[in-house]
């Protein structure tokens, strides 16, 4: 099979094989066939040859004389149309050498490259290469990438602050319960039951005798002596006295406040166990130079309330010793004894003597501590504790003259004399003494625990 190649006008070259009509020309609108004659070369030194078109086979349709003709002039056209020529490349630069081109000014002549140039080339080197290694693994892409923000290191591990219980207090004077926690609730004590002007670790004892009876109360579900619900302690001496937040922060209480939180921070946690049990860490302001076994203040025997000797509060105390008067009649009125029949016709001195033998007491036995146990009035035995709350006296050891018809009653310390004395513990204080040397010589035989050991919290 013969095929003929024809440069058209477009320069587009479509071949032609045998028994195909050969393509039209478009000419305005209508297509006009091609001359199967045409010249099988034109003379030119740019023109490709064309191979000439092989004879169309026997028997095939002749095409008419004017078609041939046109056919004939639109080749003749095409190759006239010259070609255009390839620009002449220049003379060959020699190798080293460099020529100006497209106007630039030739650089000067690259010197000879020394040491240094090929040391700075492989340095150069070297730092590419990981460049070249990082983007290879990294490969760019369209997607967008988003930086995530450096976690934050994180802080240094520190020791977990255990939870403190919460301490309801009812405030008598605002018929109110105040929920502190409660190192609050030991501040406030501390505050209302000891003189902030006392030695620290007197202070410091008093915190921990303060701590130790609440959370006693806490862990035993206590609320004896609490006229209302949700509460487990008033502020009064029937449990602690307390003084309250908005007291506390008062400006006027600023230096108190200071004394005291240094306190409580100190011991922070602190409490006074017997065999594991937070003790009954009662105390009081001022002993008569010792104190009182429980059992003879109290019915119960309690091993850690022993009377030890407590000598310091008789020289700085300031209500050591302290006198009370009334009339005989009323003393016996206050102790529910009746008064002698005395005859409306006898003298004031004879009506003074008869009241005085009437109402002369006899002791009949003592403490431990030098309180008085049990004693006579008319006939009738009182308990020393009896007389003390009866006539309001500060304690049970007492003495007494009847003189003109009155009665002199004068005390020796203040309180009831179980556990620790406040005064005591300032002057063993001032001595020197710790706060755990303090709580140890008031208490026989306990030990100082944390708290969260012996208080499980819900």
């Amino acid at each position: 099979m013969t095929r003929i190649t024809i440069k058209l006008s477009e320069q587009v070259a479509r071949p032609i094989g045998d028994g195909q009509p050969i393509p039209a020309r478009a000419t305005g609108t209508a297509y006009e066939p091609l001359a199967a004659a045409m010249p099988a070369s034109k003379p030119s030194s740019s023109a490709p040859a064309v191979r000439a078109a092989a004879p169309r086979p026997s028997g095939g349709p002749a095409e008419p004389p004017q078609a041939a003709d046109q056919a004939r002039a639109r080749a003749e056209r095409a190759w006239s149309t010259p070609t255009p020529a390839a620009p002449e490349r220049g003379p060959r630069v020699p190798r080293g050498d460099v020529t100006a081109r497209l106007g630039r000014k030739p650089p000067r002549k690259l010197a000879r490259r020394g040491p240094l140039a090929w040391a700075a080339g492989m340095l150069l080197l070297c730092m590419l290469i990981p460049a070249l290694l990082v983007q290879r693994q990294h490969p760019v892409t369209d997607e967008l990438i988003v930086r995530q923000p450096k976690p934050a290191p994180a802080p240094p591990m520190q020791e977990a602050v255990p939870r403190e219980p919460l301490v309801h207090v009812y405030l008598t004077g605002e018929q109110a319960v105040e929920k502190v926690t409660l190192e609050q609730y030991v501040r406030g004590v501390v505050a209302a039951e000891m003189p902030t002007e006392f030695e620290m670790e007197a202070l410091k004892a008093q915190a921990i005798a303060a701590r130790t009876f609440i959370v006693r109360r806490l862990a035993h579900h206590d609320t004896s002596g609490v006229p209302v619900k949700g509460a487990e302690v008033t502020d009064t001496v029937a449990h602690q006295v307390y003084m309250s937040i908005d007291n506390l922060t008062n400006p006027k209480n600023k230096e108190k406040l200071a004394r005291v939180t240094q306190a409580v921070n100190e011991t922070r946690g602190m409490i006074l166990t017997y065999k594991g049990e937070p003790i009954e860490a009662s105390f009081f302001s001022t002993s008569n130079g010792y104190t009182e076994n429980s059992e003879d203040y109290w019915t119960n025997r309690i091993p850690y309330l022993r009377s030890v000797a407590s000598p310091w509060d008789e020289s700085i105390a300031p209500h050591f010793m302290d006198t009370v008067s009334m009339p005989l009649t009323q003393f016996m009125n206050l102790l529910n004894i009746s008064p002698p029949a005395i005859p409306a016709s006898a003298s004031v001195v004879k009506k003074q003597q008869v009241l005085a033998n009437a109402a002369e007491p006899r002791i009949l036995s003592t403490t431990t501590g030098h309180r008085i146990k049990l004693i006579r009035i008319r006939g009738k035995n009182y308990s020393g504790r009896e007389i003390r709350e009866k006539l309001g006296l500060r304690s049970s050891e007492f003495t007494w003259r009847i003189h003109k018809g009155q009665i002199d009653i004068t005390t020796y310390g203040n309180g009831h004399g179980v556990g620790m004395s406040q005064w005591g513990a300032n002057g063993m204080a001032k001595e020197g003494a710790t706060a755990e040397a303090i709580v140890k010589h008031y208490y026989t035989g306990v030990s100082l625990e944390q708290v969260n050991d012996v208080l499980k919290l819900e």
